[in-house]
């Protein structure tokens, strides 16, 4: 037969807990819950940040690459004077190169 032990039988009263320590660890796991959302919240939050961030930089670095690229030519060194444009030497539809008199004798 079983044995039914008494309440105040040593053995059981180790793993019977009060309303005290039943409320506490409540209490503790709704505050590891909270914890675990907020920070859950506070990282979608942060990669959010970031990602706008990144967009607009793409964004920032694409019109900034079509006014170059449009702009004019794509060597470095004609855009800072070093060596003539490849634009230079030619000339545009429609125009005549400039002639200049020659100096009488």
């Amino acid at each position: 037969m079983t044995e039914i032990s008494s309440p105040t039988d040593p053995a059981t009263s180790e793993f019977e807990r009060t309303p005290r320590e039943i409320r506490a660890q409540m209490v503790q796991r709704l505050q590891v819950g909270l914890f675990g959302l907020s920070l859950m919240l506070l990282l979608v939050g942060l990669a959010n940040i970031i990602m706008d961030n990144a967009r607009r930089n793409d964004a920032a670095a694409a019109s900034a690459q079509a006014s170059t690229s449009a702009g004019g030519s794509s060597d470095p060194l004609a855009d800072i004077g070093v060596i003539p444009s490849p634009d230079a030497g030619k000339v545009q539809a429609g125009a005549s190169p400039r002639v200049t008199p020659a100096a009488p004798h």
